[in-house]
């Protein structure tokens, strides 16, 4: 499963110049966590709920000083989260997963060149993982697991699209290869695998 089969779209932006209680009345009155910034290079940046508000401690938060400007004629550009991390269309969801949660990011905005087509939010990919239950994602990888080796090598768990698979083997190479098909899995949006040795019993 790829970007372009979850992201939101169509997208709603602001630009540098845009006001912020503007930015502000946009996110709440959609519902977002956060709006692409654009101008006429393209994505430049991402206006967050934490960069509205200053919380320093939020997602997505600036490490650069915010300048000292009354709220009332405050820019985007002023409280932007920029460089911003982006997506193409065809990105794997389970990489996406992984950028949000190693990075605590809420938002990621999808751009086919320099035009943003969508964003992705980590509801996206709950609605993603939402679609398969945990036990059909369990039978699904263990499954496929079976044509990598005997089946009894593996014992596989799957909980909110995140699974876990225990390797009664010992061939990391195979373990590397399960991993892979399971998060080609689509609905899979985080894989742990480690090796378990066997009881003697």
């Amino acid at each position: 499963m790829q970007a372009r089969d979850v992201m939101s779209h169509p997208v709603v932006t602001v630009t540098p110049t845009t006001a912020v209680v503007v930015a502000a009345r946009l996110l709440c009155s959609h519902g977002f966590t956060a709006l692409p910034v654009v101008d006429g290079a393209g994505l430049v940046g991402i206006v967050t709920e934490a960069d509205l508000i200053g919380d320093p401690g939020g997602p997505d938060q600036r490490t650069d000083d915010r300048p000292e400007t009354p709220p009332a004629v405050m820019l985007v550009r002023d409280v932007m989260t920029t460089p911003v991390e982006s997506l193409i269309p065809g990105a794997d969801l389970a990489d996406i997963a992984r950028i949000m949660l190693d990075a605590r990011i809420r938002c990621l905005p999808v751009v086919d060149g320099l035009r943003v087509v969508g964003v992705v939010t980590r509801r996206d990919l709950l609605r993603a993982g939402l679609a398969h239950s945990d036990q059909e994602l369990t039978d699904e990888i263990s499954r496929r697991l079976a044509l990598v080796d005997v089946p009894n090598r593996w014992r596989v768990s799957v909980e909110s699209g995140v699974a876990d698979i225990e390797d009664y083997g010992s061939d990391m190479r195979m373990r590397d290869r399960a991993s892979r098909l399971a998060s080609e899995v689509p609905g899979v949006v985080q894989v742990h695998a480690r090796h378990q040795t066997p009881d003697p019993f």
